[in-house]
């Protein structure tokens, strides 16, 4: 017997696909949603809110640790707990290109699998960026799968047919304690290849490049671009190459040119959507590290209020004090709010908001931004997870743009962006 563990987006993606193939489960939520409950029900699977029965297997939703005490608990009584990814490879035949990385890793993933479209592959794309890697395995001739360090570090036996590994920097030190730990998560991606799979591999990082030589995989090296929209994009095309070649058909060049005449976007990454008078609404949910965040704050059009905070990560603000001289106000919310104030104090005006209810404190943050601001931009960047106060970043990109309209904000596309 299975145990689906955690809802939500991951969860409930792989309780259709095991109601697909007639496979029994129960279900098991920390904090459940009355809608989600209400979707895990109407699908003919039952919770088990003791976690009384054995299981063989828990497949436990990214957002877990795999130190929580039920985990912890499932597993000393036999269970071995995986990922969605693992769950996928062994119960669909269908190959997978599976793409991790601290950086890139939406676009690279969008990219690579509108090249294969190109190709005329019926490539779907999945796994970290929308919908779950278990809803699109049994719709494709091959899976795009973009793969964070949560959903790697519970892998088994899953092996792609193509791994593709863009860099490996410092993330998500909050779950894995050290680099070395996270590290250790994202070169799962590579631990079951064989001579009869790819690896596309930035040569310029190091640690990639040690990783690549010692795996039996057949390599794929790429040169990182002057812009990380231009490094993912040589990325993808490797990736492409290496699917077709193992298909032992060449890379189109015109295939190529007319893809990369329409290539995808990925969503609340830097998007300028409104206005009100002269000031304009940026939303980069997306935006967690210190890097995209002071990409952003490089960017986004001065005096600058910035929303931030959340779930902090570990995150490194000393690359961002330099330009803080660009910000009017901090806008600190979630649960490390107080901690990213009292980082920031000093150095510009900082106001915690400190509602608890995520929306609330989003349309807090809009009110106190648009009573300092006659012109520049209101930029939620951040630097921070969402799950203390959101389903997810999507989720507070959508409060964010409901807080902009509700508070007098137009539909606006930018010449900037």
């Amino acid at each position: 017997m299975r145990l689906v563990y955690g809802l939500g987006r991951s969860g409930l993606g792989v309780l259709r696909f095991l109601r697909k193939r007639g496979l029994p489960a129960r279900f098991y939520d920390d904090r459940p949603r009355e809608e989600e409950v209400k979707e895990a029900l109407a699908l003919g699977f039952r919770p088990d809110w003791n976690l009384e029965e054995a299981y063989e297997e828990v497949v436990a939703a990214p957002g877990v640790p795999l130190d929580h005490p039920h985990l912890r608990r499932l597993a000393a009584r036999g269970a071995k707990v995986l990922g969605e990814a693992e769950l996928a490879y062994r119960l669909s035949p269908t190959p997978i290109v599976g793409i991790t990385g601290t950086a890139g890793k939406t676009s690279t993933t969008l990219f690579t699998a509108h090249l294969l479209r190109a190709h005329g592959l019926k490539a779907r794309e999945g796994g970290n960026v929308d919908p779950p890697l278990v809803s699109v395995v049994d719709e494709a001739e091959v899976a795009v799968a973009e793969l964070s360090s949560f959903q790697l570090e519970r892998i088994h036996a899953f092996r792609p047919r193509v791994a593709v590994l863009l860099n490996l920097g410092v993330d998500h030190l909050d779950r894995h304690g050290t680099v070395e730990a996270y590290h250790a998560a994202k070169l799962n991606l590579l631990k079951n290849l064989t001579p009869e799979d790819a690896l596309v591999y930035n040569r310029l990082d190091p640690k990639v490049r040690r990783a690549a030589e010692a795996s039996p995989a057949r390599p794929y090296p790429f040169t990182p671009g002057p812009t990380p929209r231009e490094t993912n994009l040589q990325a993808a095309l490797e990736a492409t190459r290496a699917y077709l070649d193992l298909l032992e058909r060449p890379l189109d060049p015109e295939a190529v040119a007319e893809a990369l005449r329409t290539l995808p976007e990925a969503p609340h990454r830097f998007q300028a959507f409104a206005r009100k008078g002269e000031v304009v609404f940026i939303d980069d949910s997306i935006a967690t590290r210190t890097e995209a965040v002071r990409a952003a704050l490089e960017a986004a059009p001065a005096p600058i209020a910035w929303i931030l905070g959340g779930e902090d990560k570990g995150a490194d603000l000393t690359p961002l004090l330099p330009l803080l001289r660009r910000v009017r106000v901090a806008l600190a919310l979630g649960r490390d709010g107080p901690r990213f104030a009292r980082a920031l104090e000093g150095r510009t005006e900082v106001v915690v908001i400190a509602e608890k209810d995520g929306r609330t404190a989003m349309r807090k943050a809009v009110e106190e931004a648009l009573s300092r601001l006659e012109h520049g931009s209101v930029l939620l960047a951040p630097l921070a997870a969402s799950f203390d106060q959101f389903r997810d970043y999507k989720d507070r990109a959508q409060a964010f743009r409901e807080a902009v309209f509700a508070l007098g904000g137009e539909p606006w596309t930018p010449s900037f962006s």
